[in-house]
Parts: C-alpha cells; sequence; structure tokens
C-alpha cells in the first residue's frame, strides 16, 4: 500500500526528533469499505466508531498503545495531552451497565471487562469525502526505539480491504432470559403499588440467544447498518472469538470543548409502514400518559445529574424520533459545562440513565442486581470516543454479542405504573426485529 510507505517515511524522520508525548502520523489514502478493511486486518483491538449523522467522521481503530481499565483514570485523557498540541489521543471504548456489580458465575463478557477505552495504534479516519491513515505514538525519555519498533511492526501487518462474508440465512434455537412467566412476575412485582411508592421506574430487559447461529460481527454491524438510520454505528472486538456490535439510537452525550449535548430517549411505539397510520400512532406516543412519565422521569434525573456540572440547561419538547420499525420519544438537552468538568465527571453523573436503568437510580439498580436473571455487562453500557476536544458516547441499546456458534440479542423496555407485562414482551420484540430478520 502507498499510504504505508509514506507514512513509513514520516516514521523514519522521528528517529532523530526529540519530541514526547503523543504524536499522530497520518497520510492520505483509498478505502472503500471501512468495515471490509477492518474484518481483513490482523491486529487487535479491532474498533469502529461511527456516531449518529452521516457527516459524523467515521473511524476504524486497531491495537493498542495503552488503554484504561478503571473508570477512575478516565480523567487522563485530558491531563496527560498538553493543551499546545496540535493532535490529541482518541480513546475508543466502553463502560459496562453497571461496572461497580462483580461478575456471578461464568462470564459471558470476558475480555470486555466493566470499563476499557483503548488508545488505538492505527486509525482509519474518513471526514466527509477524506480518508486518512494513521499512526499513533506516545514517546517517553526512555522508548524512542520501541515506540518506532512498535509502528514499524504495525505498519507491516496491515492489509488491502476485502469483501466482507456474506451474511447468509441461518439456523438457531432461541432461548429467552427471563422467559415469558419469569418477565410476567417481574413485571408484576415492579407495578405493584408499594414498590412505585420508592421507586418509579426499572428498566427490565431480556437476552435472547440464538444457539446454533455463527455470523461474522463486522458482516452484521454492515447489513444492520443500512437498516439503522439515525443510529450511532459501533462495535468491539477484543479478541478474535468474540464481538459486540451496536446500532443505536440513544446518545448519553456528545462534548465540544465546553458544550454539551444531551438527550431523553424514552417512550416507545410501533411504526407500520404505511404513512397515515404512523402518523397516528406518532400522535398517540406523543399524548400517552404512561410513555410521557416514563420520558419525564428521565429527563428530570438527566437535569438533576447535570446542575452541579453545568449552566445554561435548556430542555426541549418532546418529540418522535422516527426508526425503521419504532417510533421514540425524544427530549433534547444542551449546556453550557463549567471549567474543570472533564467526560469522567460527565460518566460518572449520567450513566446509567433512568433510561436504561431506572428511577430513582439506586433503588432501580439494586432491584436489577437482585432479580434480573442475567449479567448485562456492555449491552445498556456507555460507548464512544474520548478526546481533549470532542467526546462522544451512545447508550449501548439495540446491541448483539457474537460469540462461536451463537447470537445474544439485547432488548429493554421501561417498566411503571400502568405498564402491562404482554405489552412489554411485545415490545421487545419489537426491538429485536430488525436484527432478526437478518439472520434468517
Amino acid at each position: 500500500m502507498l499510504a504505508q510507505t509514506h507514512i513509513k517515511q514520516q516514521l523514519d524522520a522521528l528517529r532523530h526528533d526529540r519530541t514526547l508525548g503523543f504524536v499522530r502520523l497520518r497520510v492520505a489514502c483509498e478505502v472503500n469499505s471501512f468495515l471490509g478493511w477492518l474484518n481483513a486486518q490482523p491486529l487487535y483491538p479491532r474498533i469502529y466508531w461511527h456516531a449518529r449523522g452521516e457527516e459524523r467522521p467515521e473511524y476504524v481503530a486497531l491495537g493498542r498503545i495503552h488503554e484504561l481499565t478503571d473508570p477512575a483514570h478516565i480523567a487522563r485523557v485530558c491531563a496527560n495531552t498538553q493543551a499546545s498540541q496540535v493532535d490529541s489521543p482518541r480513546y475508543f471504548g466502553g463502560l459496562a451497565f453497571d461496572p461497580d456489580q462483580p461478575p456471578q458465575g461464568e462470564n459471558p463478557w470476558q475480555g470486555f471487562g466493566p470499563c476499557r477505552f483503548v488508545l488505538p495504534r492505527i486509525e482509519l479516519v474518513r471526514r466527509g469525502e477524506c480518508v486518512s491513515l494513521c499512526l499513533n505514538l506516545w514517546f517517553d525519555e526512555h522508548n524512542r526505539e520501541a515506540e518506532l519498533a512498535a509502528g514499524h511492526q504495525a505498519l507491516a501487518a496491515l492489509v488491502p480491504e476485502a469483501p466482507l462474508p456474506p451474511l447468509t440465512p441461518q439456523q438457531w434455537r432461541r432461548r429467552d432470559n427471563p422467559d415469558m412467566p419469569e418477565w410476567q412476575q417481574l413485571v408484576s412485582t415492579v407495578t405493584a403499588p408499594d414498590f412505585q411508592t420508592n421507586t418509579p421506574k426499572v428498566v427490565l430487559s431480556r437476552e435472547s440467544r440464538l444457539e446454533g447461529a455463527d455470523v461474522n460481527p463486522w458482516s452484521l454491524l454492515a447489513r444492520w447498518a443500512e437498516r439503522a438510520e439515525q443510529c450511532f454505528r459501533f462495535g468491539f472486538q477484543f479478541e478474535p472469538d468474540h464481538g459486540f456490535i451496536a446500532c443505536s439510537p440513544e446518545r448519553l452525550y456528545r462534548r465540544e470543548g465546553r458544550h454539551l449535548f444531551s438527550e431523553a430517549l424514552a417512550g416507545t411505539i410501533r411504526r407500520s409502514g404505511d404513512e397515515a397510520l404512523d402518523a397516528r400512532l406518532a400522535a398517540e406516543l406523543l399524548s400517552d400518559s404512561k410513555n410521557r412519565l416514563e420520558n419525564r422521569l428521565v429527563h428530570t434525573d438527566i437535569l438533576h445529574r447535570l446542575a452541579p456540572l453545568a449552566h445554561d440547561i435548556t430542555l426541549t419538547e418532546p418529540r418522535i424520533l422516527k426508526l425503521r420499525l419504532l417510533q421514540h420519544l425524544k427530549c433534547d438537552i444542551e449546556a453550557e459545562l463549567h471549567p474543570e468538568v472533564c467526560d469522567w465527571q460527565l460518566l460518572a453523573a449520567l450513566h446509567p440513565t433512568p433510561a436504561v436503568g431506572g428511577a430513582p437510580r439506586e433503588s432501580a439498580l439494586a432491584f436489577i442486581r437482585a432479580r434480573e436473571p442475567y449479567d448485562r455487562g456492555w449491552y445498556a453500557g456507555a460507548c464512544g470516543m474520548l478526546s481533549r476536544e470532542t467526546s462522544e458516547c451512545s447508550v449501548a441499546i439495540r446491541s448483539a454479542r457474537i460469540d462461536p456458534g451463537a447470537v445474544t440479542l439485547f432488548a429493554g423496555a421501561g417498566i411503571v405504573a400502568g405498564s402491562e407485562p404482554a405489552a412489554e414482551w411485545a415490545e421487545l420484540d419489537n426491538k429485536i426485529a430488525n436484527v432478526l430478520s437478518l439472520l434468517g
């Protein structure tokens, strides 16, 4: 690849340079399919990130210089980089839904951990029509030769993009956890008047394991993304046999300098494919007291948690977010952060939101820990990109874990007063229908 030759020349020029700290080398290159290029590479971790909105940059991240595995260390994303440097490191990764909860029994999330943000060795970046291949280096007083050698080794390992393996129909057996009787009991418990007095909302969830399904995670994500307009698309493969992918409609937050964007996404109704009927369904969603309550609990909690960290906080009226098969209630939130507020504070304050946990947070999480019969892991976690200038995290709903011989789909529903078990179960099915249809 010509791009690799050019970037190796830049790398060799650094041999006698005395620059310390983070350095990013970049050259223009030609790549059509980012996922096809990613799937061809032998380096791990393999990470894909494309924020909601086609104008947003698209990223592939490969390999690692180092990583953050403790939420308290996320502050280093800002602290380790001098403001005078042109480039700052970008970390890609995520937090589990409940980082403080130790895994119980056999851990299907082995390798993901409660927190894992990676500073990659290689990045592929698309901004508009421009594609860049980047090599990241971090020099200290003693590691220059080792970093130069590691850079050459990573570049030498890169191979050209290749077509993704086809996504073929699968023969699988589905196992839901909790099953329908367990679900009915959970919903009945949460909606009981005595429980509602202290905890008006709990987001209950389900994993649907498709045993016998054997798919390439990047092939599935590519097909899924075609049906997922207005969604964040991302995936993580920390080791060859396990992957986690998502096409999520929900933003946790986006930070541009001191300016913050967040949202309350809660309240759901189906789409029919008929424009007139969808309009009536949207009007029904906007006027439905149960769904308005669910959304209000979310945005009230977010505003309360942002209050110590920001000023000039604004909230829009609920509007409809239309997806391929579903419609959601969405309120947009903007704010100006106080000086010195960093991403680790935002993550600690906002994650998990009541849209995926419940309200109040502490009592809802306590119920989920005690009663939900599986480990959510990174489902409903916070996944994204952190950097000095701009950070953005999505809530990892509409997601799937891919293991050898199985695909596990996840879905949740906000349970409040008036929730009915059968209707909420049907909502879970609607939320996984999109990806299920791709698997045959």
